[in-house]
């Protein structure tokens, strides 16, 4: 084993946790823990993967493996017992959790409230499940802990005694929050009530990690809340600033709930710093962002996990401790990156089944990096339930009752072929969007048309089959699928809007009809167009679309690169900048203005655009591409080479990086034998081009 770089590590889990709304009270001086954390150590971005949903997130988080691999795949699975639906639970994850790895290694390890983390899993310390602070009776009536909520089970009475109950929010805990309150009538609308439970739950998981820090020795220990991502689910729309169609009395009372929630989040991360000592190395991170702004959604798909949409794919990361840089910022970490990274601080190997790298940029010195095939191999007690174990069925329910309150799926039918049915096609329909997601357009493709096929009114699925077919370049086929589509008409009329839920307080604005108009089929065939050589068309394809929502993200990127192709410089370089006024942290706008610059020999703000683009978005080889162009004719030689090489560790076929790399190795100083390697690759590419392109 390697020399540890950190003698214990403390994880932290802040669900939908982001820099949009952090920043703000940053500035304000309004989170004085978190900014002292930050300027102690490094901060940056964290790229979710799609589809965005928390189960299967926290779960890659926890593993470093992709949902494919550790097997959980949204919300609920099949029961085989009973023939229904259960929720997912930590039965379903197939592969070992960082938790599990530590255990085996011997280390003091405890999980606290993990997602999905029901039952309890018997590791080496203590484990709390996710239904831990469910609250399931009235505050007056026995609320007895449910089989398998902690274990050890000689523990079960102590942490009976930390649980908050929602009743036990008083006045004084609600009115810092919301100094109106009494103005609600509390008969007819479910604010106050949905405030509370989540409050109290967040209350009752902090509890344990408190309780835990301070009686219990450790080596690692996970704790994840929930609180940011349901406070927002609830009260997000009352965020100034004020939405169209919120009433300004409901404005008013609701407006500070969300920016509280972050306040809290910031009062418990002092104490749990506290308890941690400085010797702790901290890891803060959540598994995705949540729209705060002009991209909040004017309307909740009534599909299941149809909340999601409230997502934004960027969440959070900040690094704390000892060997760990202070005071900077780290680039293109995404939620794969921090098993392998807490592996390392313990000086262990990474597996190279794992999806995610270990984040070398936080650290002082560059680590020392093991790796092994996997750790599914290592032999002994890891702390896992047997796939078949039994799990209580009032848990089952507690979850499902809760998943249905949250939005994040439809209600059970008593019908629980219907119901299994439906399970198995959410599950197919996520892991083909994880197979999208990794670019194994191959794997999804089957998916996705067998949805389509067997679902011809979820739009949704065919959606995803045409890019799939367009990532294929299977360009006949997605035509024909978006000329269907955009001439599509249901039988029925679709159901348009969101019943209020648990997390949403009434008056909810985010409810919308559905538009005949389908600007993202537009955007599709307008790329088709674009691809075929029919610029005009493509921009005619765009502009309508443009006309039915100019909100849509990947719009005006369309719109800029159709520009571009037509050498309409000026027009390209403001449909960019229209892009980031739409999303700031969009990659592809970025490197889209980095174009611009090069075009127009602006080349300090062409590196500029670029270092933010693959800085938004590691995995980005035209970025590192455009880069090493703007590098280069600046005269940085070697930094320049730098981005070449790593544009082509991404994509080796990138004709034109073997050009430059040949041209710069053959300047003074630099390699010969790299700069002849480089021009016959090039010139072998650049045959094979003219082959395949005359025949």
């Amino acid at each position: 084993m390697s020399e540890p770089l950190a003698k214990k590590v403390l994880l932290i889990g802040w669900d939908a946790a982001d820099w949009k709304l952090i920043n703000p009270l940053l500035d304000q001086g309004l989170m004085p823990t978190l900014d002292d954390f930050v300027s102690h150590g490094v901060m940056g971005n964290l790229a979710t993967l799609r589809p965005i949903l928390s189960p299967m997130l926290w779960n890659s988080i926890a593993t470093g493996k992709r949902p494919d691999k550790h097997g959980i795949l949204g919300f609920t699975e099949p029961d085989p017992r009973t023939g229904g639906v259960r929720p997912v639970t930590s039965t379903s994850r197939k592969v070992k959790a960082i938790w599990n790895i530590l255990t085996q290694r011997g280390y003091k390890t405890h999980v606290l409230g993990w997602y999905a983390g029901h039952p309890a899993e018997p590791i080496n310390g203590i484990s709390v499940s996710d239904l831990y602070p469910y609250a399931t009776a009235p505050r007056d009536q026995e609320w007895p802990l449910p089989d398998g909520v902690v274990h050890p089970e000689s523990m079960r009475a102590i942490f009976a005694k930390l649980r908050m109950h929602p009743g036990e929010v008083t006045e004084g805990a609600i009115l810092p929050w919301i100094p109106r309150a009494a103005e609600i009538d509390q008969e007819k609308e479910k604010g106050l009530q949905v405030f509370a439970k989540i409050l109290a739950e967040n209350c009752s998981i902090h509890n344990t990690a408190t309780w835990v820090l301070q009686n219990e020795q450790w080596d690692f220990l996970a704790v994840y809340y929930n609180g940011i991502d349901h406070f927002c689910h609830g009260f997000m729309q009352f965020h100034p600033p004020r939405m169209k169609g919120v009433p300004e009395e409901k404005f008013e009372i609701y407006k500070d709930v969300v920016n509280g929630a972050y306040r809290f989040h910031d009062m418990m991360l002092e104490t749990l710093l506290d308890l941690a000592g400085p010797d702790a190395t901290v890891v803060l991170v959540s598994d995705h962002g949540f729209h705060s702004d002009h991209l909040r959604p004017r309307g909740i798909p009534v599909e299941p996990a149809g909340a999601a949409v409230q997502h934004r794919p960027l969440g959070i990361v900040c690094m704390k401790g000892p060997n760990i840089r202070q005071d900077e910022r780290i680039y293109g970490a995404t939620l794969l990156d921090v098993t392998p990274t807490i592996l390392t601080l313990f000086g262990l190997p990474v597996g190279d089944d794992m999806d995610g790298r270990v984040l070398v940029h936080a650290f002082e010195k560059p680590p020392a990096i093991r790796r092994r095939p996997s750790w599914e191999e290592e032999a002994g007690p890891c702390g896992m339930h047997p796939a078949d174990l039994r799990i209580d069925p009032a848990s089952v329910q507690t979850v499902l009752d809760r998943f249905v309150a949250l939005g994040y799926i439809l209600p059970t039918s008593d019908d629980q072929k219907k119901a299994t049915e439906v399970a198995i096609r959410e599950q197919n329909y996520n892991l083909a969007r994880v197979y999208l997601d990794a670019r194994r357009y191959v794997d999804a493709l089957p998916l996705l048309e067998k949805l389509t096929k067997e679902n011809p009114d979820q739009l949704r699925f065919a959606q995803h089959l045409a890019q799939c077919y367009m990532a294929l370049r299977r360009r006949a086929d997605a035509k024909i699928l978006l000329e269907r589509l955009l001439n599509y008409e249901p039988t029925a009329p679709l159901k348009d809007s969101q019943e209020p839920s648990e997390t949403t307080p009434p008056d909810n604005p985010n409810t919308a009809l559905e538009s005949k108009s389908r600007p993202w089929a537009d955007v599709l065939m307008g790329v088709i167009r674009f691809q075929e050589g029919d610029l005009d068309g493509a921009l005619s394809c765009m502009l309508k679309a443009e006309q039915s929502d100019p909100r849509l993200p990947d719009l005006h990127l369309r719109i800029g690169e159709t520009y571009l192709r037509q050498r309409r410089i000026r027009d390209a370089e403001r449909a960019f900048h229209r892009a980031l006024k739409i999303d700031g942290d969009s990659a592809e706008a970025h490197l889209g203005l980095a174009v611009v610059y090069l075009r127009q020999r602006r080349n300090h703000e062409a590196a500029e655009e670029a270092l933010v683009a693959v800085g938004l978005q590691h995995f980005l080889p035209l970025g590192h591409f455009h880069l090493g162009v703007a590098l280069a004719r600046l005269g940085h030689r070697e930094r320049a080479i730098l981005a070449f090489e790593t544009a082509l560790s991404m994509l080796p076929g990138l004709m034109s990086a073997h050009r430059w790399l040949s041209a710069l190795q053959m300047q003074p100083g630099g390699d010969l034998e790299k700069a002849v390697r480089h021009r016959e690759v090039f010139l072998q590419l650049r045959q094979r081009r003219e082959i395949k392109v005359h025949g």
